[in-house]
């Protein structure tokens, strides 16, 4: 099927961008985080996709990298994860971090996605658990658990979860303490 795809960025939105190959545009969605990686319109961009045969209808899902493809691809193979769903799940945070809880079997942090309960996200981190390692995983968790209280504490003082998210990544990743890590998110998010 097909793998990769590699073509010119026609159109960009929330949830999916058009890349034109050979002539034919193809709608693939993709996280927002993937979007910001991607050229801008008229740029040639490389991606790897899974496509998804629906009874209704036919999907792609790019990625950057094959990591991502690959968990993405395993998420959609949990009983219960379609390709909406594990799309939601990476949008959560980093694919390092995911990885992290599901090896750590930390199921609570996959509920943050968008149509993931608790049961779902239990299921994934059994099925998966095996099959996922990574180096360091018990203080990535820590880190992750760390910093969804504090986008929820930045959301309680007025800002959207959106900017929260966006100031933690640009938080020193050396920083490791909640209350460090929310004085540098709120220094970068008064700055801009």
């Amino acid at each position: 099927m097909l793998y990769s795809l590699e073509g010119i960025i026609t159109l960009k939105r929330e949830n999916f961008f058009v890349l034109e190959v050979g002539g034919f545009g193809m709608k693939i969605f993709t996280t927002p985080e993937v979007l910001k990686e991607l050229p801008a319109i008229g740029g040639k961009a490389k991606v790897f996709t899974s496509f998804i045969v629906k009874e209704d209808a036919f999907e792609i899902y790019g990625f950057s990298t094959v990591a991502e493809l690959e968990f993405f691809e395993l998420l959609n193979g949990v009983t219960g994860i379609g390709p909406k769903s594990a799309l939601n799940i990476l949008k959560v945070d980093k694919l390092e971090r995911l990885i992290a809880a599901i090896s750590e079997g930390k199921p609570d942090l996959l509920t943050k996605a968008s149509g993931v309960g608790k049961k779902t996200a239990e299921r994934a981190v059994l099925e998966l658990r095996g099959k996922l390692k990574h180096e360091g995983s018990g203080e990535l968790v820590g880190l992750m658990e760390t910093d969804i209280d504090i986008v929820d504490a930045l959301s309680n003082l007025g800002y959207t979860k959106q900017q929260a998210k966006t100031a933690l990544l640009k938080v020193d990743k050396d920083i490791k303490s909640l209350e460090d890590r929310i004085r540098a998110a709120l220094k970068i998010l008064k700055g801009n």
